[in-house]
């Protein structure tokens, strides 16, 4: 019996490595225009106003991908259950000593979360990021509101993407791999996803 079984196929794990490079891209280009203080990263673009430039397309490709990766996933990422409700009870285990055994399926409860978070933060930072594109063609309260709502959603976006960052490597050892290779071993399915595991291999 393989020691593997197949997480992501190839157009997954392209999407979500599309999506990741298009976000550290408007990371790295907003920080500059987010505060003076980072303004040394515009260097990294050739200049402020090719930083401006970068950022825009890099918004389109970010905003199309990302809205893909969401509506591709949307069926197991908003599907709450009491057992997702049972993982927020715990926060997933990482906080306890003892050894907690959730029914988890192919995305636990916070990822989920972050899915749902990633999506409706995505069409938010589109429909802002229109306003803040073309300032003189709007009111000047609704490019205000868009400029803070847009602030709030990258600094909001940051602290999320830090903690999966975390939680899909030194977090839960194994995770990365699924979306490096697309296997995973099935120690680690049946260790952090059992429901997904018994779904996939009907043990």
């Amino acid at each position: 019996m393989n020691d593997y079984i197949d997480r992501f196929n190839t157009r997954e794990r392209v999407l979500h490595w599309f999506v990741t490079i298009t976000f550290f891209t408007l990371l790295l280009s907003a920080l500059g225009l987010y505060s003076r203080l980072f303004t040394g990263y515009f260097n990294l673009f050739g200049g402020g106003q090719k930083a401006i430039i970068i950022h825009k397309v890099a918004g389109v490709l970010f905003f199309i991908s990302s809205l893909v990766l969401f509506i591709h996933n949307r069926r197991r990422t908003t599907d709450f259950n009491k057992d997702d409700m049972e993982w927020f009870r715990y926060l997933g285990g990482y906080l306890s000593r003892k050894e907690i055994h959730l029914k988890v399926g192919k995305f636990n409860a916070g990822q989920k979360l972050f899915g749902v978070f990633i999506g409706v933060a995505t069409i938010l930072l589109g429909i802002t990021g229109i306003f803040i594109w073309w300032p003189l063609a709007f009111p000047r309260w609704i490019v205000q509101l868009s400029l803070l709502v847009h602030g709030l959603l990258f600094v909001s976006s940051i602290m999320f993407v830090v903690v999966h960052v975390y939680l899909g490597t030194i977090g839960n050892p194994g995770t990365l791999e699924a979306m490096l290779w697309g296997k995973v071993s099935r120690a680690w399915a049946k260790k952090h996803h059992p429901k997904w595991y018994k779904e996939v291999t009907g043990e």
